[in-house]
Formats: C-alpha cells, sequence, structure tokens
C-alpha cells in the first residue's frame, strides 16, 4: 500500500456544487445547535421563525462543498478508511455563507510528510460563488495514513503555538448526545467508523467515536458565542489540530483566551485534551 505522492503540488477542477437551507440547518443541528434550548439559536436551527432570518453556522464551510454535486478528487493511495484519522483542519471565510448558494471550488495536495510510522497528507480548497467568482471560503485539512509513513520524506512545517499561562478568559460547556455522530453524518461523512462497531473494532477502537468535525463545529458554535459576539460575519479564520477521540454523549469543554493579537482556545472532553493549538481571528463584518 503506497500513497500517491506525485499528486503534491498539482490542484483539480472540484466543479459546481450547491447547498441548500436544508443542509445548513441539517448541520447545525449536527454540531448541538439548539439542544440545550431549541429555542435559542434559532437563526441558524430555523429558517421561518418570527423576526429571525437564517443564517449559517460559520464551520458549516467545512462540509459545505462535499453536498449537492461535488465531484470526487484523485485517490491519494490505495489505502483503506481503517487507516485514515483526522490530523488538523483550518477554515477561512472571505465573507458571511448564505443560506443557498452554488460553488465552484479548486483543491490540491499541498504536501505528504514522513512523520515516521505515518504520514500526513495536507489537502486544501478554494470556494468561490459559482456566478459571480466572489471567493466565499477556502479550507485546509490534513490526514493521518497509519503505516504509510518511512519513506524518507520532509516532516512538514511546525508553526509556533503555546498555551496561555493563565486561566481561559471563558469556557463553554456543551453536551453531546449519545447518537450524536449518527446525526452529525446526515451532512455527508457516512465513514463507518463514526457508526458501525464492527468497523471501528477493526480500526482498534472499543467503539464507534464522533466525527472529528463534528468537535471542531460544537468548538466553532462556542467561539462564534464566545469570541464574536454571535455574529458569523465577524468570524473569520479557525485552525485547530485533532489530538484525541471524543465519544458521543461526552461533554465538550471549550477554553477560550483572547488578546489583541487574537483569539486562542482548546477543548476538553473530560478534562482531557481534544483539539490543540486552536486559533481564531475575527473580521470586521
Amino acid at each position: 500500500m503506497t500513497l500517491a505522492r506525485e499528486l503534491v503540488g498539482q490542484e483539480w477542477d472540484g466543479g459546481e456544487s450547491s447547498w441548500t437551507s436544508a443542509d445548513a440547518l441539517r448541520y447545525a443541528l449536527g454540531v448541538g445547535a439548539g439542544a440545550q434550548d431549541p429555542h435559542r439559536e434559532l437563526e441558524f436551527t430555523t429558517e421561518n421563525s418570527h423576526d429571525t432570518a437564517q443564517r449559517v453556522l460559520p464551520t458549516f464551510a467545512v462540509v459545505a462543498g462535499t453536498v449537492g454535486g461535488a465531484r470526487p478528487g484523485p485517490r491519494l493511495g490505495d489505502f483503506d478508511l481503517a487507516q485514515i484519522l483526522h490530523a488538523e483542519q483550518s477554515v477561512t471565510l472571505h465573507r458571511e455563507l448564505p443560506p443557498d448558494a452554488t460553488v465552484r471550488t479548486t483543491s490540491g495536495v499541498v504536501g505528504m510528510y514522513d512523520k515516521g510510522r505515518d504520514a500526513l497528507v495536507v489537502l486544501q480548497s478554494r470556494a468561490v460563488d459559482a456566478a459571480t467568482g466572489e471567493p466565499l471560503y477556502d479550507t485546509r485539512s490534513g490526514i493521518f495514513v497509519r503505516g504509510e509513513g518511512g519513506f524518507g520524506g520532509d516532516r512538514g512545517p511546525a508553526e509556533p503555538w503555546q498555551l496561555p499561562d493563565r486561566p481561559a478568559d471563558s469556557v463553554v460547556s456543551y453536551p453531546t448526545r449519545p447518537d450524536q455522530a449518527l446525526l452529525y453524518r446526515l451532512s455527508g461523512d457516512r465513514n463507518p467508523l463514526h457508526s458501525d462497531p464492527w468497523f471501528a473494532r477493526s480500526a482498534g477502537l472499543e467503539r464507534p467515536i464522533l466525527h472529528g468535525l463534528c468537535t471542531y463545529g460544537f468548538t466553532g458554535r462556542a467561539l462564534l458565542h464566545a469570541a464574536c459576539g454571535s455574529d458569523p460575519a465577524r468570524f473569520g479564520h479557525m485552525s485547530a489540530r485533532f489530538s484525541a477521540p471524543v465519544l458521543p454523549g461526552q461533554t465538550l469543554d471549550v477554553h477560550v483566551w483572547e488578546d489583541d493579537d487574537g483569539v486562542l482556545f482548546q477543548t476538553l472532553a473530560d478534562g482531557r485534551p481534544v483539539l490543540t493549538r486552536g486559533t481564531l481571528t475575527r473580521r470586521e463584518p
């Protein structure tokens, strides 16, 4: 089994894809919006509430290009799904996401890095409004491919980040549901690692785990409310590294530090860091 290292530096046209109001609502429910109080966050969970226009959670961008007709990219290698772990994720918004849209996406492989036993594959995508060409969002993701390292390549760049030496300025806690992964998978990620007990055991896990991007979405909601005044137009760039799996039903505690340079964050589940090296930058609406 080998990586398709010849793809490094290549880009491809992902074609056009569309999302609807219902897709954005489904995603919001999948990352816990309205779960603790169904009468809050109605701007993200409904489209017809009195005096409340529908808005879209910023982290919807990480799944938006995968719904409504997106073309699959080339195979990154001949490994199977059980070898893949999501390692890191970032999203950059150029403007607030609309409740429905059609975008054209360009994707590419930034690098394939040798981490010893495993390999890290970094992908990026750019999405523009299909009608106007206006930039909407960029995403960048890293995936670990277990057992595919050791090919003598570059280990990849090291980005500085330090946990602040003081208590968090705010902590937002969100419980996840026991069936959270079953709800979140309706936004497109049908990897059986998150739903099939047999498949999870074949990957060395006791039971299915929560999607990393679901944890990322819960964290994005917390940052939106704690650091952006609940205004999606102020949400600029969010990046984080996945450091440990989350089990559906666990509570996520998002620790937020703010200063003049931006926002740092870390997400814990039962006291264990699960999202680390988190940064958020805000935009002027």
